[in-house]
């Protein structure tokens, strides 16, 4: 099955991940919009757990952009202090919350260039909020979609932009916000970076050309 081609190996990739998840929560806990987007920003090199831990505290005391604008930069950083870049995306977090208020009366606004322009706020980022909140196809790339992708001979993008194309082009774009959180879950499950055994995985098996096998096995 090493030889299918891309479109092939699509088809039966959609197959198992719907076997695999069938349903795809947010991993992300969040009540609107605009927690779910300060939620996105933090898990930056930090893990959704970690993320899931320390917002409860931030959203109870500023649930919407229009509360956290009265908090400190302070006050957000030492409820955030156990993510990764912190002090960073405490300052983020509060000027993006500044400028919701200025242009949009607080609310989040729906499209990819004013999220984009928002602190901290990059394409990965406005992609989930538009594909989870909006229900806009979008297919945000991050270091798990990245590397499966690869692994499966789906892309060989040196970039995330490069595999959002190759990975857009492959498969429906109805399916795209599904997908995007199904290769997540399924690379945070069976598909680790390290000490993986491509020739045992459900899917990186099949995929996986024997030049990738080889060369992950002397890692």
């Amino acid at each position: 099955m090493i030889g299918l081609k891309r479109a092939e190996k699509a088809v039966k990739i959609v197959e198992m991940l719907e076997e695999f998840y069938p349903e795809t929560p947010v991993p992300l806990d969040h009540e609107n919009t605009f927690q779910l987007l300060v939620a996105v920003l933090m898990s930056a090199q930090t893990t959704d757990l970690k993320v899931n831990q320390v917002t409860p505290a931030l959203f109870k005391k500023a649930p919407d952009a229009k509360s956290m604008v009265k908090l400190t930069v302070q006050t957000i950083l030492d409820d955030i202090r156990q993510v990764g870049l912190a002090p960073t995306k405490a300052k983020n977090i509060h000027r993006l919350s500044e400028m919701l208020v200025e242009h949009y009366d607080g609310e989040v606004p729906n499209g990819f260039e004013p999220l984009e322009a928002l602190p901290g706020v990059g394409h990965k980022t406005a992609g989930v909020v538009m594909a989870q909140a909006f229900g806009v196809p979008a297919f945000p790339i991050d270091t798990h979609i990245h590397r499966l992708a690869a692994r499966w001979g789906l892309s060989n993008g040196k970039n995330v932009e490069k595999t959002e194309k190759d990975l857009k082009a492959i498969f429906p774009k109805s399916l795209w916000n599904k997908l995007h959180l199904q290769i997540i879950f399924f690379g945070r499950e069976y598909c680790p970076a390290r000490n993986h055994d491509l020739t045992k995985c459900p899917i990186c098996s099949w995929t996986a050309t024997k030049k990738r096998i080889l060369e992950e096995s002397k890692r």
